[in-house]
């Protein structure tokens, strides 16, 4: 069984999580298999095979359906063992990880409205109902990576798994990118700055003498995913705010409204709605700053003059990446990590489609003028991009795409021990299955007790 890269996971979660609602709504659920304390819903079979689906990846509906559940098995007997090991996730990794793949998919919706459409519910009340999940995600990661993180491959055993591979079946490498990138965040005025605060004083002015923070949260706050509940932001606990957000929130008492408090997304006033233990519910008015044309032309202009030193060899793009990019990614010399595969290959269509219409007209080692973009927080910015590899479509071979061909053999390997690893675990843990699939073609012996 291969293992599903997270992002991938965390969609089909979203996915099974909105299905489960729909599904409430028509029919009863049902558990349709049981492993340790822990058990798989027809549900969560059900909103995997809609995602297959989607994808026009099914040929044959009940072997698919087979496919997930064997999958979904496996999984389950992951996280019975990481809580049989006491397997420890912090909430630090639990919120970077929610972070970062639900900026992905923000991304991958459109805007957070959509995501937000598309589950029925704010953003924070959707991570709220996601941490157990990725909870349990992580703990499932960290038993998979203890049961492989030993296993290597010689160069021996490459060649040899290559040698395996009919000659008619040898797989195509697809044409592959990698892109380095310098984000200039453009300053924005003092004056921008004052002139904002100086607007959101005055609204909580008006509030303080009456004025319904509701109607005005409605009409002015700059936040789409709340502006158009007056501001709510619904119930959720400490570490899913901006910490000065947060701050400020926890020490207010019912009905009190805070000071003008500036966050990473810009300035709020913020009002308690209420209060249950650790659990909060606010409502805010954000203002963000605008950039001006100046400001634009300013960043512009810098970078303009960072990619003339790099064309005239003065600086390499990765000395470049490091002393003028705000991107946190230019630890990795300025290059680009595809979030699907966690490395900085990218195919055509797994690139922005704005970024891969300048570099597909690029050279290998070309730099792009700057770009007007905007980042994961909705923030413009001035893009430089520098193409660094591109490689043609061709089929496989190990002068070439060695370390393709190496990580596909350390995947057989690692899934050698793994489907061991499962046929040891099956004799000491307790499940059961549903009777509606006990025809099913299981690779592994899943026997019923």
């Amino acid at each position: 069984m291969m293992k599903k890269a997270g992002v991938l996971v965390l969609l089909i979660l979203l996915i099974i999580k909105a299905y489960r609602v729909e599904a409430q709504e028509q029919v009863i659920d049902e558990v349709v298999a049981v492993v340790g304390a822990n058990f798989v819903l027809q549900s969560d079979i059900e909103a995997q095979y809609i995602q297959y689906r989607m994808q026009g990846a099914i040929k044959d509906a009940r072997a698919t359906r087979c496919q997930i559940l064997e999958d979904m098995l496996f999984q389950k007997l992951l996280l019975n063992q990481a809580e049989l090991d006491s397997v420890q996730v912090t909430e630090d990794q639990i919120e970077q990880t929610m972070d970062a793949r639900f900026r992905y998919y923000i991304q991958q919706f459109g805007s957070q409205e959509k995501l937000e459409q598309f589950y029925k519910k704010p953003l924070l009340q959707i991570k709220d109902e996601f941490r157990t999940l990725v909870k349990e995600q992580l703990m499932v990661d960290e038993v998979q990576q203890k049961l492989t993180k030993d296993i290597k491959v010689t160069p021996s055993e490459v060649r040899a798994f290559f040698n395996r591979i009919p000659q008619d079946s040898i797989p195509t490498i697809e044409m592959e990118y990698q892109v380095g990138q310098i984000v200039k965040e453009p300053i924005i005025s003092k004056e921008e700055m004052e002139a904002t605060r100086e607007r959101l004083r005055a609204m909580r002015e008006r509030i303080v003498k009456g004025e319904n923070f509701a109607a005005l949260a409605t009409l002015y706050s700059e936040d789409p995913g709340s502006s158009r509940k007056g501001g709510e932001v619904g119930f959720v606990s400490r570490g899913q705010l901006y910490p000065e957000y947060e701050a400020s929130a926890f020490s207010l008492k019912q009905g009190e409204i805070s000071d003008i408090i500036k966050s990473k997304a810009g300035y709020h006033i913020i009002q308690m709605i209420e209060r249950r233990g650790e659990m909060i519910n606010t409502r805010h008015i954000l203002l963000m700053p605008k950039i001006s044309t100046e400001d634009l032309t300013k960043a512009s202009a810098l970078l303009d003059s960072v990619a003339n030193l790099i064309k005239e060899n003065k600086m390499t793009f990765e000395e470049a990446a490091m002393k003028f990019s705000d991107d946190p990614g230019k630890i990795n010399g300025g290059l680009m990590v595809n979030p699907m595969s966690g490395n900085t290959q990218f195919a055509a269509n797994q690139l922005d489609p704005k970024i891969f219409f300048v570099i597909d007209k690029m050279k290998v080692g070309d730099i792009s003028k700057p770009m007007a973009m905007m980042n994961e927080e909705a923030k413009q910015t001035i893009n430089l991009y520098y193409l660094k590899t591109r490689t043609e479509p061709h089929r496989a071979n190990l002068k070439d795409d060695y370390s393709v061909i190496q990580e596909w053999a350390l995947n057989e390997k690692q899934n050698k021990a793994i489907n061991k690893w499962i046929g040891q675990k099956i004799n000491t843990t307790y499940f059961r299955i549903n009777e509606h699939y006990t025809d099913c073609s299981f690779k592994h012996t899943w026997e019923l007790k």
